[in-house]
């Protein structure tokens, strides 16, 4: 089946007769029709991911197609294309033609190579097994550059979290470090006034004891204690003096009376007698 030509019907009717033959055309019918490699969408939004679908060219975008060969994934990096590669040559082969898109798909998975391989083969220019030689190098190439390309981004990315958990430490250090500073700098200044606040209530204790001591101690210690002797030895004195004279008094007077009844007493015995 070819579908990469218009293909024209013409359908002729003749029509002879005895005297002069005739040509007439009876029915011309151009019919042109194009298979399409391209991409049909779907996934959700700013998410897309796309189908590799064989459709003929008059179809809607995300209609009807003949065949799913494929799909691509470009929210990947590298981008994701997975492809049946046996249908993808096949269709290639029978004259479908690709999308720009799906062109360089298929360049990159080596559909392409493979075709232009097919054709040297068809027309005997080199042989199977060379051929397939060719396209097995190519794809190994093609898999140490994707695998490279793969380790590299991965590289660069352990890089790049490493470089972000660095910055992210220092700035946490320097957050913490400052955060430290205002903390000392607080304590700082909260025993500055504690220290002064203890120095002002030390001098006013000082101020209010100078401004007492005059007035209440100094003289309970130096006049309350000449009274208290003065009083003792003007109070005290005379008590055991009176205490001595009262006592003695009456012993005098006592032993005076008798005396003179003594003597009256012998008076009287001897005039008496």
């Amino acid at each position: 089946m070819l579908l990469n030509y218009p293909e024209i019907i013409l359908i002729f009717a003749f029509f002879k007769t005895k005297d002069q033959p005739t040509r007439s055309v009876i029915s011309l019918k151009t019919k042109k029709t194009m298979v399409r490699i391209r991409l049909a969408r779907r996934g959700r939004k700013k998410l897309a991911i796309y189908d590799v679908v064989v459709a003929d060219q008059k179809a809607p975008r995300d209609g009807r197609f003949i065949e799913r060969v494929g799909i691509y994934n470009p929210n990947s990096n590298p981008a994701t294309i997975e492809l049946d590669d046996e249908r993808a040559l096949h269709w290639v082969m029978v004259g479908a033609q690709p999308s720009d898109t799906v062109k360089a798909m298929l360049s990159y998975r080596g559909i392409l190579l493979k075709k232009h391989l097919q054709i040297g083969v068809l027309k005997g220019a080199v042989t199977q097994e060379e051929a397939d030689k060719r396209f097995e190098e190519w794809k190994q190439q093609k898999e140490s550059k994707i695998t490279g390309k793969v380790d590299n981004l991965a590289a660069q990315k352990e890089s790049a979290t490493k470089a972000r958990l660095e910055a992210e430490r220092k700035v946490n250090e320097a957050r913490a470090g400052a955060l430290q500073k205002k903390v000392d700098e607080e304590n700082a200044s909260n025993e500055a006034v504690a220290k002064a606040r203890e120095e002002a209530e030390k001098t006013a204790a000082d101020a209010i004891k100078q401004k007492e001591t005059p007035k209440v101690e100094e003289p309970t210690a130096t006049e309350e204690a000449p009274k208290v002797e003065e009083t003792a030895t003007t109070e005290e004195a005379p008590k055991v003096e009176e205490t001595a004279t009262t006592e003695e008094a009456p012993k005098v007077e006592e032993t005076a009376t008798t005396e003179e009844a003594s003597k009256a007493e012998e008076e009287k015995k001897t005039s008496e007698s």
